[in-house]
């Protein structure tokens, strides 16, 4: 058997992945969203109230379709790790990492030994398919899709040296966080923001990781896609149905304020 990971394949080779920020916390909503047509679901366990339970069901309702789940963690820690990979996750999204030590700690993680420190349990995991897959620990390695958030100064800083740690596939950028941090909270449409975005994506393309962020905005999506990001969220679906839900109550209520039919932007929530 051979390791199987078609979101992984798709980034190695450089196809541009389109995908939708899972934040309801519900399987229905999340199934209700691989029908859409999404490459990717990012399945949210970090600012979402979801826990391993609602990862699992998010997990399995997205299995029968053609869109891939990543699994954002709430930390980068081995345990918590452990778990989503043990559910099934195959590609899994870390936040905060600022030092090239970091993305180490979280490779290792991934890895069963002697490459790393992940608990050996797979016979009684989802990601085995409770041992039917008899090869897993040979090729589970392979087959893990490892993405890190940079989403800080210091995480700029530290690109080059992130960028080169083995193991890491790809890098996304938060551009909410990464506005805070650069004293431009809530609004990381700042110039200077999108200054500092667009090189941190140059620097994680020129090292031949893949490179990814999330936006609401189409025209500024599709300029992440020419620069040549391969992974780019491109709205988040508490958010979506929260425009749409208010701009048809406004229409059969009236304008009750300017809030009622705001856009909501995706990229100053996360």
């Amino acid at each position: 058997m051979s390791a199987d990971n078609s979101f992984k394949s798709a980034l190695t080779a450089g196809q541009a992945q389109i995908g939708l920020w899972l934040s309801m916390a519900d399987p229905y909503l999340a199934e209700v969203s691989a029908t859409a047509g999404f490459d990717w679901l990012l399945i949210d366990g970090e600012h979402a109230p979801n826990d391993l339970r609602s990862i699992l069901a998010a997990l399995q309702s997205i299995a029968p379709y053609r869109s891939q789940p990543v699994v954002r963690v709430v930390a980068g820690e081995t345990a918590l790790i452990k778990q989503v990979l043990d559910i099934g996750a195959k590609s899994i999204l870390v936040p905060m990492v600022d030092t090239a030590e970091q993305a180490k700690a979280v490779v290792s993680a991934t890895r069963y030994p002697p490459e790393g420190v992940r608990g050996v349990g797979s016979a009684v995991a989802r990601a085995s398919r409770w041992a039917q897959r008899s090869d897993y620990l040979d090729v589970a390695d392979d087959e893990i899709c490892l993405l890190v958030q940079a989403e800080t100064v210091t995480a700029l800083n530290n690109l080059e040296s992130i960028c080169a740690v083995p193991g890491v596939d790809g890098v996304f950028i938060g551009p909410a966080d990464l506005a805070a941090s650069m004293g431009f909270r809530g609004h990381p449409e700042n110039p200077t923001v999108q200054a500092a975005i667009e090189n941190a994506m140059k620097t994680i393309i020129a090292s031949g990781k893949a490179a990814g962020t999330l936006t609401s905005d189409p025209a500024l999506a599709r300029r992440y896609l020419e620069l040549g990001c391969t992974f780019v969220a491109t709205g988040v679906d508490v958010l979506v149905y929260a425009g749409a839900a208010r701009r048809l109550a406004a229409q059969f209520q009236g304008s009750t304020g300017a809030s009622a039919a705001a856009p909501v932007s995706s990229s100053a929530a996360y």
